[in-house]
């Protein structure tokens, strides 16, 4: 009973040790998962939202000047006075002497309210030139929020690329880790039976130290890029995941049909081009300055007055209402030429804006025509690297086959292996550089928001 006990035990601890000892399972962040998580916590396209939420509040009919203004008044006023009426030895029409009239605490209270309405008829269109201008900046910002987007979503991958890259390559070091141990191991049992040396056992350990510390240093490089993506998703800094390795690059023919339409769909072409808009509204709104402005006023008072009575007069209450409509015309003939001045500096602004965005179209033809030859470039090394890793993985297997054999030496065998490594990691790079290519190319075509990533 006691050993079957005892045994039960055994087994049970090494199921827990066996549990602890498997590692935790990382949950997948998908590429569309990220750009969620962006959208939704980055301080930066917060800041950019929020605003957006200003420029639209300021283009709405409350702030465009064609509502007229309102202006309601009140007040109320008492006075106390005292009041002593000397008929100084009088006789009323009887004949009997008039008695003195003192009078104390008389009060006299007044009430008023009224209302005034005022409203621009005419302003020489300014108002309608300056609800456009807001209207167009609205329209800016929201150019502006998407720009802030972009560049964020592409660092975003630049970011998530890496990672993946790391990922991979961490496998491929594990893999030749994995080498290097057979290859010890094998070392060392021709050295138990005296078929090689001492010198050729630490050799192999010498290699394995070198791997596994390569291994370790990429593992780091990895935590860390994994927490550079996390402080841009705004989330817990330690949060551990996996990325998908998975690459998929646009079809060249796509592309080029991106390209086409530049002009219509880069942002920043877009928003020079809303900028060269506003510039227009400012001469526009400048120029209506010089016209006359014919404006509309009506008015509605209400007061009522209580007063005390005299000497001679019993107490009274008078209560009124009167209602003014009129209109007015203002035309600032001469303001000391400040009018005149800003047209002038608004029709220079508008040209700045003008040659501005000549040049920035020049710039974006430029950075497109790189962007475009970085992208065939990146895919043409791409290609070759792989070619490349499946040369070396020949390479290897081949002296794999003559070291065992004894054809080959362990520094031969050794440098096939580290150049199948080499092979492997720099096709990696060559992969997730095409593909960060593909993302700065579709950013310029004005895409990237628009095709799966």
């Amino acid at each position: 009973m006691n050993k079957l006990v005892v045994s039960l035990g055994v087994l049970l601890c090494f199921a827990f040790a066996k549990a602890y000892s498997q590692p935790s399972i990382e949950a997948l962040l998908s590429r569309e998962q990220a750009i969620q998580l962006m959208l939704e916590n980055n301080y930066g396209i917060k800041i950019a939202k929020n605003t957006t939420k200003i420029a639209e509040n300021n283009s709405g009919i409350l702030n465009s000047g064609y509502l007229p203004s309102l202006q309601g008044n009140a007040g109320a006023s008492r006075d106390e006075n005292d009041s002593n009426t000397d008929f100084n030895g009088a006789v009323d029409q009887n004949g009997a002497v008039r008695e003195d009239i003192t009078i104390n605490n008389a009060q006299t209270t007044q009430y008023n309210a009224g209302l005034s309405l005022n409203y621009t008829l005419f302003d020489g269109l300014g108002r309608l030139y300056n609800y456009k201008r807001l209207q167009e900046q609205y329209q800016l910002s929201q150019l502006e929020v998407r720009s802030t987007i972009e560049n964020t979503t592409v660092q975003l991958m630049s970011v998530y690329l890496e990672i993946a890259r790391l990922t991979e390559n961490v496998r491929v070091l594990e893999e030749n880790l994995e080498i290097s141990k057979r290859r010890e191991q094998r070392a060392a049992y021709q050295f138990e039976y005296g078929q090689v040396n001492k010198l050729e056992v630490l050799n192999a350990r010498v290699d394995i130290n070198t791997d596994s510390i390569t291994i370790l240093n990429t593992k780091q490089l990895l935590r860390n890029t994994k927490r550079d993506l996390n402080l841009l998703l705004n989330r817990e800094l330690q949060a551990n995941f996996v990325v998908d390795t998975t690459v998929v690059l646009q079809n060249m023919l796509v592309m080029d049909s991106y390209l086409e339409k530049v002009p219509d769909n880069n942002v920043r072409l877009l928003q020079s081009a809303s900028n060269l808009q506003i510039s227009d509204y400012d001469i526009r709104t400048s120029r209506a300055l010089l016209l006359p402005r014919i404006g509309l006023t009506g008015s509605y008072g209400w007061n009522q007055s209580i007063n005390p009575p005299t000497a001679f007069f019993p107490s009274t209450t008078r209560t009124g209402s009167n209602i003014a409509v009129g209109a007015n015309l203002t035309w600032d003939i001469f303001d000391g030429g400040r009018s005149i001045n800003g047209l002038r500096n608004a029709k220079i602004s508008y040209e700045n804006e003008a040659l501005f965005k000549s040049q920035l179209e020049q710039e974006v033809a430029r950075d497109v025509a790189n962007a475009k030859g970085n992208y065939t470039n990146a895919l043409a090394i791409y290609s070759m690297q792989e070619q490349n890793v499946l040369t070396n993985k020949s390479n290897f297997e081949r002296s794999q086959e003559q070291f065992k054999l004894g054809q080959v030496s362990s520094i031969e065998f050794r440098q096939a292996q580290v150049n199948l490594l080499n092979a492997a990691t720099i096709k990696n790079l060559a992969k997730y550089d095409a593909k960060l290519a593909e993302y700065q190319l579709l950013q310029l075509a004005g895409q990237l928001l628009n095709v799966p990533l």
